[in-house]
């Protein structure tokens, strides 16, 4: 038999939890996905808008070579650029009022191969096996000695 008191109590939690939830899929939407694509641009173009003062930002990626280009109106373009311009294009950037950066590489550490912990994980799996096994016939066998 159910109190009163319960079942009041437990109508009003049920409410108060279905407001909230309601509330929750109610509240703003989620912001956009804030990644950046960089569309692919010509060097000449870019020595362009150089010269115009429409570039925000240029890095230098050496791997490639690439530069990430952003521009004052907020786009932003991936140039090949030939390894022997960087450091003219690096003073013509700055000369135009244009921020400059040269990345450095950053070398990944060696992949993690799991190999030993999946022969550890699989001699624990059979040892536990074993000493079940043991178990079951000791178990077994003390059994039939009783009988």
């Amino acid at each position: 038999m159910t109190h009163p008191t319960r079942a009041s109590s437990l109508r009003a939690l049920c409410a108060a939890l279905a407001l909230l939830v309601l509330a929750g899929t109610t509240a703003a939407p989620a912001p956009a996905s804030t990644a950046v694509h960089f569309q692919p641009e010509s060097y000449a173009a870019l020595l362009v808008q150089v010269h115009k003062g429409e570039v925000h930002a240029v890095v230098l990626h050496p791997s490639g070579p690439k530069a990430h280009v952003v521009l004052a109106d907020g786009a932003h373009f991936t140039v090949a650029y030939p390894v022997s311009e960087s450091t003219k294009l690096g003073a013509e950037v700055r000369a135009h009022g244009g921020t400059f950066a040269i990345s450095t590489v950053k070398h990944k550490s060696g992949t993690v191969h799991h190999k030993l912990r999946y022969i550890a994980g699989g001699i624990l799996i059979v040892v536990i096996l074993v000493v079940l096994a043991v178990l079951l016939v000791g178990r077994r066998r003390a059994i039939a000695e009783d009988e």
